[in-house]
């Protein structure tokens, strides 16, 4: 890739903006940058204005000249930040989130307008593509706990899901090919045959980029939800994902009525033994066993979904 091809990029989606309006109607009468502001206001209700300012890397004149419009139109006001009294911190009146509202709305009804003219096959490669480039232009930053949302799949997550347990069981623990087999026949049966209304898949998210996952299904005893393909990617440990993933799964097991739910693990796999155990999970059997080219101990494990929970 040359400089060039990176100015022509520019430009060509210079022209896609331009299609919007967006500094011309969509957000009038504020500014782009202006409605950034406000945007990240109604997304960080409890916002410092020097938070701000690094947030969105803005010279402290040109934001302090944004905020003192806001406070003329009655859009923000500010206090002294509880956390220190020398720095200022700026929360939205319900008129500025009336009016972040507003520009959301037509900002959403733009983009969309723009890609009901993109075939619906075209749209998750135009989505990965995004996230590529994202993800390859930002500063290398870990994933934070407050910014991880739990979601449902989305198109080519499921392939993810077998992609990222094959790669990363074959680098922490050295399994074979057969890891992935299994995973791809656990995942094709889940995508060719589940009922939506008792066997869910989560996607743990940061950012836009998928950082862990978990499984719920029917397990063939009546009554019993199993707990499947547990993973969170390692540079978004220590974050409580793996423990929030579980909880969905419980959760949602007892919210549906079944009346446990089971898992089959590995010793091996301290870390996710630590979590079933947090969440009331009882070993019940283990057996030593050779798969995925290793000699592993397999357990499992139950969770009785009609004791009390604590």
């Amino acid at each position: 890739m040359t400089v060039q091809d990176v100015r022509a990029f520019n430009r060509f989606y210079t022209n896609v903006i331009d299609a919007l309006d967006y500094s011309r109607r969509l957000y009038a009468p504020y500014t782009l940058t202006e409605s950034r502001v406000l945007y990240e206001l109604a997304h960080s209700p409890h916002t410092d204005v020097a938070d701000l300012r690094a947030e969105l890397s803005l010279d402290a004149g040109y934001l302090s000249r944004i905020l003192n419009r806001f406070e003329r139109d009655g859009l923000v006001e500010r206090v002294p930040s509880p956390r220190d009294p020398r720095r200022r911190r700026i929360t939205l009146t319900a008129r500025g989130r009336e009016t972040a509202d507003l520009l959301g709305e037509r900002s959403g009804q733009a983009v969309g307008a723009l890609l009901s003219k993109v075939p619906a096959a075209d749209r998750s490669r135009l989505a990965e593509a995004m996230r590529t480039i994202r993800e390859i232009l930002s500063d290398p930053r870990p994933p934070r706990a407050e910014d991880v949302v739990l979601r449902e799949p989305g198109p080519g997550d499921l392939g993810w899901i077998v992609q990222r347990n094959a790669a990363l069981y074959a680098a922490e623990y050295g399994w074979n090919a057969d890891y992935e087999g299994l995973v791809a026949r656990i995942v094709a049966d889940f995508a060719g045959d589940h009922d939506p209304h008792l066997e869910r898949v989560w996607i743990a998210e940061s950012e836009g980029r998928p950082v862990g996952c978990v499984m719920c299904v029917r397990d063939e005893v009546p009554g019993a939800a199993r707990l499947r393909l547990l993973l969170v990617e390692p540079d978004a440990r220590g974050l409580g994902i793996g423990d929030r993933l579980v909880g969905a799964v419980v959760d949602f097991a007892r919210g549906v009525g079944y009346r446990e739910v089971v898992l089959w693990t590995n010793d091996v796999l301290t870390a996710a033994r630590r979590i079933y155990q947090r969440h009331g999970f009882v070993l019940v059997a283990e057996k030593p066993h050779r798969s995925f080219g290793r000699d592993l101990v397999g357990q499992d494990w139950r969770l009785d979904l009609r004791a009390t929970p604590e």
